[in-house]
């Protein structure tokens, strides 16, 4: 069955009394913010929404037409004013005279920013064609999977004709550009009675004089083909039934935890690949399908899809029944060999004199039976927005077949889009990649002061993080705190004791289940004691070397794990302490434990090295302001052996240094970033002191 359809309890009805003060440029970022609510109406960044507006010219100060249309880039679900652009609507007018037909196409896109309305740095698209010459005020360009399910059918037009009648008018698949935009005029000029057009394998046209009737007739049309959708498949079996049954939530996520970090590994050559599970509903009902293999082949129909998922899939053999999950695994790299093969293939087939370069080979999505899809990309929200995209291919393929022959776009044409040269451009405009764009780390002691400050600071570098901390009220606060600001894509966090075993690995698990995999590990829970020796007790030593020690073993065992599994290499760091190198009284267990984790850090740098994963140190001392260790008694505890007033601490240390200067969390956190970027790319088993100068603690 489909899924329930679109309709405006989904997408929030239009509120006159908040509309009802707002400018025609306000309105149609209303408009646009409501239809781009719901990804089954069009995915993120796709489709467009315009509005012709009367406006003062800036020189004249006469009225003109300015066609404001959402800029290149931009996301209707999202956006702002600042997010369109605008253009004189007669200079717009004008380019029709300069336009040299079919084969030049793209030297048009050139003259688009002469037409800019009041010096808009906003980068017109090249739909701006499609909206400009459309004779109505307002125009909507949507990716409903319900329409382009029927735009998809092999007889897409008379399919078109038995749902919409003489409402929607049908073209022929054509690529966004100049002569599609003329197409659209002149379809909609000679026949006044349309409301919209259905594009064939792509999506749906609306159009209308006021925003609030352009809005409802796009959601009257995207309803009346879901209804018409819903009443033909009703009691049919989704792509001919089931071939396979899903694996429990819990076996899935246990699947895709092992297969992510090997794919991740083996995919990663060309660029680091960030991964992202998805095991809907609707993702399991096509996994697990008869038409699985077939459907797939096929490809997705949509520019807009193909764009972000690549032409295919790659289908794992997997057996949920039978959990083959070892020879899925060992037959992993001749399948992606074989994948990279075909890909390479497909384009010698396709290319042209001018395309771009052969691009990466690696599939993006992963279909696995029972248990789901991953998808892989440059970037966390990449990789989410394409297992999005091919979420709507798979409602789009599953009505289409339902009700007639589900066709993918022609290879070439597809080709066309994937290699066009406006998108290599698009592409090259793109700025250069952060220094730990692609990396994932994971922090322990990730809500105190040094950790969130190292997790500020690799966020900064483009890198994911996941936080982990046993103070579950601080992760809370850290993640939200972090999101704010870098997005939700790339930060998250688990509650863990790293003395616990299982809890270790469980958060390790959900690194890989989150971003894929593991490059970074910031050893840096912590916690500090301090007594003469004849008090320490049993639980006191202990205590710090459970946490100081063991901790550090745990964790840092099962990053190595992952590591080795990936085979990229990878960078782990320890926090420590200058009591590591130099003892300080009345804190023998505390010391002694600091100097293990330095001992243990060059024993995984010495066995590390084959496998390209470095260990290196970096020993703060007296980092007093943010810290949870300074914070309680452990302040206390130095001040008293110091016969001082804990306010007199900070200043104690600092003309202690030999720089006279205090050491903040910030300060660690730089140490951090220099052994985990690219910068100490041959250093591995060094001890770094951030410590403003300690002659004791200086490495022999």
């Amino acid at each position: 069955m489909s899924d329930p359809k679109i309709n405006q309890q989904i997408i929030p009805a239009w509120d006159d009394k908040k509309a009802a003060p707002m400018s025609e440029p306000e309105l149609l970022v209303y408009r646009s913010n409501l239809l781009g609510s719901d990804p089954k109406v069009t995915n993120y960044g796709g489709g467009n929404t315009s509005a012709k507006v009367s406006s003062n010219d800036p020189i004249t100060n006469e009225s003109v037409e300015v066609l404001w249309v959402k800029g290149s880039g931009g996301d209707i679900g999202s956006m702002n004013l600042d997010g369109f652009s605008t253009l004189y609507l007669d200079k717009l007018e004008q380019l029709k005279g300069l336009y040299r037909g079919d084969a030049f196409e793209d030297e048009m896109v050139a003259y688009l920013p002469h037409c800019t309305f009041n010096l808009n740095t906003r980068a017109a698209s090249i739909d701006t064609p499609l909206h400009a010459y459309v004779p109505y005020r307002h125009v909507d360009h949507l990716h409903p999977d319900a329409v382009i399910a029927i735009a998809a059918c092999k007889n897409s037009r008379a399919i078109t004709e038995q749902v919409f009648g003489a409402d929607i008018g049908w073209l022929a698949w054509r690529k966004p550009g100049f002569q599609l935009g003329l197409e659209l005029s002149e379809i909609a000029s000679n026949n006044p009675h349309l409301k919209g057009v259905v594009l064939e394998a792509h999506g749906l046209f609306t159009w209308a004089d006021d925003a609030k009737s352009c809005y409802q007739l796009s959601v009257a049309i995207i309803n009346k083909a879901q209804a018409w959708l819903d009443s033909q498949i009703q009691g049919q079996a989704a792509f001919a039934g089931a071939r396979v049954k899903s694996l429990s939530a819990e076996k899935r996520r246990e699947v895709a935890v092992q297969l992510m970090p090997v794919i991740r590994g083996k995919s990663s050559a060309v660029q680091r690949q960030v991964g992202h599970f998805n095991d809907a509903a609707q993702v399991l009902e096509f996994v697990n399908s008869q038409q699985l293999d077939q459907l797939a082949a096929l490809g997705t129909s949509c520019p807009d899809h193909f764009l972000r998922t690549k032409i295919k899939p790659i289908v794992l053999d997997y057996n949920p029944q039978q959990d083959n999950l070892a020879q899925v695994i060992e037959a992993l790299e001749q399948n992606l060999i074989v994948y990279r093969a075909d890909y390479a293939a497909y384009y010698e087939r396709c290319k042209q004199v001018d395309s771009p370069a052969i691009r990466d080979a690696n599939p993006v999505v992963y279909l696995i039976p029972g248990v789901g899809m991953l998808t892989f990309a440059k970037d966390k929200a990449t990789a989410r927005i394409a297992g999005e995209f091919y979420l709507n291919a798979i409602n789009v393929m599953r009505d289409a077949n339902a009700v007639d022959q589900y066709c993918g776009l022609e290879e070439q044409e597809a080709f066309n889009i994937e290699y066009w040269l406006l998108e290599e451009a698009k592409l090259q405009r793109m700025p250069k990649p952060k220094s730990l764009a692609g990396r994932i780390a994971l922090i322990t002691g990730g809500a105190g002061g040094i950790g969130r400050a190292t997790a500020e600071k690799l966020l900064g570098e483009g890198a994911c993080v996941v936080l982990t901390d046993i103070d579950k009220q601080g992760l809370q606060d850290s993640v939200q705190h972090f999101s704010n600001i870098y997005g939700r894509d790339v930060v998250t966090a688990i509650e863990m004791d790293v003395t616990d075993e299982q809890q270790v690995q469980q958060a390790f698990d959900f690194a890989a289940l989150s971003f894929g995999g593991l490059d970074i590990l910031v050893s840096n829970a912590g916690i500090a004691s301090s007594a003469p020796l004849d008090e320490t007790t049993l639980s006191d030593w202990n205590f710090n070397q459970s946490i100081l020690s063991t901790g550090y073993f745990l964790v840092s065992r099962s990053a190595y794990t992952m590591m080795k599994v990936q085979k990229m290499g990878g960078s782990i760091v320890f926090v420590a302490s200058k009591n590591g190198l130099v003892a300080s009284a009345n804190a023998s267990a505390y010391c002694t434990a600091k100097a293990a984790e330095i001992q243990l850090a060059r024993c995984v740098a010495l066995e590390g090295a084959v496998h390209g994963i470095r260990a290196n140190v970096v020993n703060p001392d007296a980092v007093l302001r943010g810290s949870k260790i300074w914070s309680g008694k452990w302040k206390e505890e130095r001040a008293s052996a110091y016969n001082m007033s804990t306010d007199d601490l900070e200043e104690h240390y600092r003309q202690r240094s030999l720089l006279k200067l205090n050491v903040f969390p910030e300060d660690i956190a730089e140490g951090v970033y220099f052994f985990v970027a690219d910068l100490s790319a041959k250093s591995t088993g060094n001890v770094l002191n951030v410590d403003a100068g300690h002659a004791p603690s200086f490495t022999r």
